[in-house]
């Protein structure tokens, strides 16, 4: 059984002022588990997280974790602008793109941000560019597979992201030689794993890649950034990760190789979306039509529009069915949304208890990768924000779109 942060009592309350669909979000969850994650890496002086932007690219989720010391990770030029509206600059800023344009390198530059560069050819273009700057990191791809106690993670030979070992040493040499004094490696290997031994094990190979590198090239190495990868349980029989159980893991992976070859000294970074903020948002909903032909339908006034991840590739998110959290799941229904799209299905042959026109409908873990995926097919309009505040109100933090915006870009004549 998933538990809802929000009550039956206050969606009523909510629903006096603001109309289905939207997205709400707990800020007392995500500064309890921002705390979380900065004390599981509370050995390491230099830690910061990188908050993912890409996951939820909302101001006021970005200001809140800025709050509890938190930087972002960017990948885009609006993500890089939108950081900066927050008052997020310089190197609380890791640029991580890929076959990037230009404007993209020169605003990174302009802030001051860390810049991640996911390609050896990319050294010279950034050069040519703009300069190299004194801090600089390069993303490593180790090819093959990623394996956690055999068990095959994800396939970092078909990511396109990163660089190859020689790559990496070479990229590394050619910096040094246009001015580059500080370095840092990145790598992301494999999504959304529900394992401890995850990020224990990355940091070990990306440890023992900064040793090799160091001796290979004599480069600085001040930072190590681990990335994402940290998951969330969608599915209630899953297990939750224990972050101080990983951030331990890491440590004893730290002390064993890092500290050892000299190099104590290096901070440790990561990029968190997911485990940050999946499961401290919801898509709230309602129940507005049944449909009983060959399968049981019911039909929300959300579609895939607001959360594409069951659409785009069958991912499982819980459904609470509010007030009715005690009642038997006796009835199997498809919830699906408006979409002329046979896939735009929130669920599919999903045991639920009875519902009935105009039920709220909670739809879990759509913190991350929820609102930050909508798109406008079919015309299909984006659904606002809520922030539940620890003090119980619920603010409004991004607007419904409206057909004026929908039609904003549009040349008629």
């Amino acid at each position: 059984m998933k538990k809802t942060f929000v009550t039956l009592e206050k969606l009523k309350e909510i629903a006096e002022h603001y109309p289905t669909p939207y997205h709400l979000y707990d800020e007392k969850g995500i500064r309890e588990n921002a705390r979380r994650l900065k004390q599981a890496f509370s050995w390491n002086p230099g830690f910061k997280e990188y908050f993912a932007v890409k996951a939820t690219p909302t101001p006021a989720i970005l200001k809140i974790l800025h709050e509890e010391g938190c930087g972002t990770d960017c990948s885009s030029l609006t993500e890089l602008m939108m950081s900066e509206r927050c008052g997020i600059t310089g190197e609380e800023i890791m640029f991580s793109s890929n076959a990037t344009p230009p404007e993209e390198f020169l605003k990174a530059r302009e802030l001051g941000a860390i810049i991640n560069l996911d390609d050896y050819t990319h050294v010279e273009f950034l050069n040519k560019l703009c300069g190299i700057p004194k801090k600089i990191c390069c993303r490593f791809n180790p090819g093959g597979y990623f394996t956690i106690s055999n068990q095959i993670m994800d396939n970092p030979s078909e990511q396109k992201y990163g660089m190859t070992k020689e790559q990496m040493i070479q990229a590394y040499r050619r910096l040094m030689e246009l001015g580059a004094e500080e370095f840092g490696i990145h790598a992301f290997l494999a999504s959304n794993t529900l394992s401890n031994e995850y990020y224990p094990k990355l940091a070990s190979q990306l440890f023992e890649l900064a040793v090799e590198l160091r001796r290979e090239t004599g480069a600085n190495i001040t930072f190590i950034n681990l990335s994402g990868g940290i998951g969330i349980p969608y599915k209630p029989e899953q297990p939750e990760n224990d972050i101080m159980a990983i951030g331990e893991g890491v440590r004893k992976a730290y002390e064993s190789i890092l500290t050892p070859a000299g190099m104590g000294h290096v901070a440790i970074f990561t990029e968190l979306g997911r485990f940050m903020l999946g499961p401290y948002g919801c898509l709230v909903a309602r129940a507005i039509h049944e449909k009983h032909i060959y399968k049981e339908y019911i039909g929300l006034d959300a579609c895939a529009v607001n959360l594409m991840r069951p659409a785009m590739y069958g991912a499982y998110h819980h459904i609470t069915v509010m007030g009715k959290e005690d009642q038997r799941p006796d009835h199997v229904y498809d919830i699906t949304g408006s979409l002329c799209e046979n896939n735009d299905k929130f669920a599919i042959d999903r045991p639920l208890p009875k519902i009935d026109i105009g039920d709220f409908i909670v739809i879990h873990d759509t913190g991350a990768h929820g609102f930050s995926m909508g798109y406008n097919y079919n015309g299909k309009l984006r659904s606002a924000e809520l922030l539940l505040q620890e003090d119980g109100s619920v603010r409004l933090i991004r607007r419904a779109e409206t057909p004026e915006d929908y039609f904003a870009t549009v040349i008629f004549d």
